[in-house]
């Protein structure tokens, strides 16, 4: 599984990328506009940081608006996605992207209907968001496992990126159904390689180590 961070936060990216642990970023404009910078600024500085993929979210609601916003952006960097709704004009949109050359990804997708479609349309990933289902009582991970066989079933080669990860439970079974990445808050990966049986073994293996004998040579 490939892990993205999903926030926009450059000190953060630089902080977990050191670890080896980011393949990608994920933004959108809630996250940018956290941040108080130039919207081109940030993802072209995060570009700069991360080899992998950098989605940035158009805010256009029409086709022609979306496809406009998305050849702007796609100059910005060779490796940035542009981020675009999961509607009718949404999918138009990825259509003539895709025939482009441009890469897609197809946010805030609830169903496995939505994914199937976004990924006919030449979506390079889908996000589908499993913390908002679960929020109304559904649950989101099963989404994950059903839209995984179906974009197998028909040999499709758009990516899922499961999104609205809430926590270590997301992470594990979104990669124990093949999920192919996890886009993951910056505030939430100290959370997924800690663990209080960690600590305590190093705490007592300290301890244990003041009892060996120092024999001076």
């Amino acid at each position: 599984m490939k892990f993205f961070l999903d926030t926009a936060n450059i000190e953060e990216i630089k902080r977990v990328n050191a670890l080896g642990l980011v393949d990608g970023v994920t933004t959108n404009p809630t996250i940018i506009a956290k941040e108080g910078r130039d919207f081109e600024d940030v993802i072209k500085e995060i570009c700069s940081v991360v080899e992998g993929p950098v989605s940035a979210e158009v805010i256009g609601l029409t086709t022609e608006e979306m496809v406009e916003e998305a050849r702007v952006i796609a100059t910005w960097a060779s490796n940035v996605v542009v981020k675009i709704p999961m509607t009718e004009a949404g999918l138009a949109a990825v259509n003539i992207l895709s025939k482009e050359g441009i890469k897609t990804n197809v946010t805030l997708i609830f169903t496995v209907a939505q994914g199937l479609m976004a990924a006919k349309a030449g979506a390079t990933f889908v996000s589908p968001f499993v913390g908002r289902l679960d929020d109304i009582g559904m649950e989101g991970l099963e989404l994950i496992a059903r839209l995984k066989q179906t974009l197998e079933n028909y040999g499709f080669e758009t990516e899922i990126i499961t999104a609205s990860v809430r926590g270590l439970k997301h992470l594990e079974e979104a990669s124990q159904y093949g999920a192919d990445i996890a886009t993951i808050p910056g505030s939430l990966f100290p959370k997924l390689w800690s663990h209080p049986l960690t600590d305590k073994g190093i705490e007592q293996f300290l301890e244990d180590w003041k009892k060996v004998p120092v024999v001076n040579k």
